[in-house]
């Protein structure tokens, strides 16, 4: 039987795994979204559960942003480790800049408020608990006081101080940007696991070995272990990995990686979780999927299968909890939104700041995890002033979105089609509209966002397309993915009227692989 990846589609990247009997559970780094580290169950390894964020509270995930638009901030590349009884996940606030852990006995919470380890430079933070009673923690270089490579010190666990000093443990192979390291014990020897090659195209797996925690470490001979870099293989940007003894004895790895547009070299959905089975060979060392490379399909081996998760097409806000697959853009803003202020009903209140501002705007988003996909929401909304706005938008981040919105316009209440592309801002299209709701939908395949909107004679009346290649990580920049989200603005002032969205629906469509360029090279001849 074989598994395919994704095993967590859309923007999961920087997976980090642990087992606790037969229960695996994995985290992901958030970045500026909060509630922020989504955590995942699986009893089989492929298919996952979300059972919730590990930072659900401002005090423990601040995101106010201190640095200018365009670079991801927040939440960089969690571990999580058991030990004791204890879940431990570690990782680095870059919106701070400073390295915390957050403990738990249930992975579902509630997670301690930040314990912050002063002294402790650089990102990508990992535990090891040593068969000693020693805690280490492992990262990277701070990239301004030291040279690259992968840093160590022993830790302590209760009150986060350093028992020793920062000490460089392995420069890697050569390659750029040595990160994401976890540190092992196998058949008595350590090893040290890291990515290097950057976090793109040239992305790949290495790993070391040592008789001691903090080396000398000794290079596999046959790194970098994994990665697709210089093929054309469907995943591709693969690293960032860490590693897992199944309760059968068998070793796994989960790894983050992307899915290009086509045949091309751009991604939108992000960087994405993935899983390739690992042996050891007769010279004691690893070897990663199909022979160091990662596939879309790989047996699953001595894995018994179970059932996938069911995706939950329809939000109805009936339930007077949001689900897990929520999110919002920093930290929302005090009475934004509501579930109560009319049951059944999602309620936001448009603040100033709009979808092109730093700060948090009233937004409700969740990720685009399916190249092809149907999105639609009902939405009540009568604006009464000019600027007061509201729709569904596509967002990469603040100076990369689409959105289709009810707004008023030089008097006149409309539907528009606005796409804004780095400095460029520009409403495609808009209709005239009265009725009191509005049904708003967006289609997307590869190519393309396709956006319509429905009045009472459910009736679906086109405004206009916008490329996919515009939004994708290579263009924006950043180390997210797109989002689709619920939003209300007064661009530039509070708004007065309410926006209330009955349901939102997010239905997946078959993916169907294109190629890019010869669509392109057909587009230009046509001129269409």
């Amino acid at each position: 039987m074989n598994y395919k990846n994704p095993i967590i589609p859309g923007f999961h990247p920087d997976p980090s795994v642990c087992r606790v009997g037969e229960d695996y559970y994995l985290v992901t780094s958030s970045f500026e979204y909060f509630p922020g580290v989504p955590i995942f169950h699986s009893k089989d390894l492929v298919n996952w559960h979300q059972l919730g964020h590990v930072l659900t509270r401002e005090s423990q995930l601040p995101l106010a942003r201190q640095i200018p638009p365009g670079w991801s901030q927040g939440i960089f590349a969690p571990t999580i480790r058991f030990n004791n009884g204890r879940f431990y996940m570690i990782t680095t606030n870059i919106t701070l800049y400073k390295s915390f852990f957050v403990w738990a006995e249930r992975p579902e919470g509630p997670w301690s408020e930040p314990v912050y380890m002063e002294g402790w430079g650089g990102v990508d933070p990992s535990l090891f608990f040593d068969d000693d009673g020693k805690v280490y923690i492992t990262g990277t270089s701070n990239y301004q006081e030291e040279s690259g490579g992968i840093y160590q010190a022993e830790l302590d666990i209760e009150s986060g101080l350093l028992l020793s000093g920062r000490q460089l443990i392995w420069e890697g192979t050569g390659g750029s940007d040595p990160e994401g390291p976890h540190l092992y014990k196998v058949n008595g020897l350590y090893y040290l696991l890291a990515a290097e090659g950057g976090t793109q195209y040239g992305h790949m797996v290495i790993i070391a070995r040592s008789t001691s925690p903090y080396g000398p470490f000794t290079s596999n001979p046959n790194n970098p272990v994994l990665s697709n870099r210089s093929t054309s293989r469907p995943i591709q940007a693969t690293g960032h990995a860490d590693l897992v003894q199944a309760a059968d004895g068998s070793w796994w790895s989960v790894f983050l990686g992307v899915r290009p547009i086509g045949n091309s070299k751009r991604h939108h959905l992000g960087r994405e979780t993935n899983l390739v089975p690992v042996y050891w060979n007769e010279d004691g060392w690893p070897v990663f999927g199909n022979n160091g490379f990662a596939e879309v399909e790989h047996k699953a081996l001595a894995i018994s299968l179970g059932e996938p998760p069911q995706l939950d097409e329809r939000e109805d806000f009936n339930s007077g909890t949001l689900s897990v697959a929520w999110n919002f853009y920093r930290n929302p803003v005090p009475g934004c939104w509501s579930l109560t202020e009319r049951p059944g009903w999602l309620t936001l209140r448009g603040q100033a700041a709009s979808l092109n501002d730093k700060e948090s705007p009233a937004f409700l988003v969740r990720r685009q995890q399916h190249k092809n996909c149907e999105i639609e929401a009902r939405l009540e909304f009568l604006p009464l002033e000019e600027g007061e706005e509201a729709g569904l938008t596509v967002f990469m981040n603040e100076h990369f979105h689409y959105e289709i919105a009810r707004t008023v316009r030089n008097g006149k209440s409309v539907i528009l089609l606005r796409r804004r592309v780095g400095s460029m801002v520009q409403v495609e299209a808009e209709a005239e509209y009265n009725e009191p709701s509005v049904v708003l939908g967006i289609s997307a395949d590869e190519r393309f966002y396709s956006f319509a909107y429905k009045g009472a004679d459910h009736h679906s009346i086109p405004l206009g397309k916008g490329e996919t290649l515009f939004l994708t990580t290579e263009v924006t920049g950043g180390f997210t993915g797109v989002y689709v989200a619920m939003y209300a603005t007064g661009n530039g002032k509070a708004s007065v009227s309410p926006a209330r969205f009955d349901y939102f629906d997010y239905s997946p469509m078959e993916d169907k692989p294109i190629n890019l360029y010869a669509l392109m090279a057909e587009s230009a001849s046509t001129g269409s």
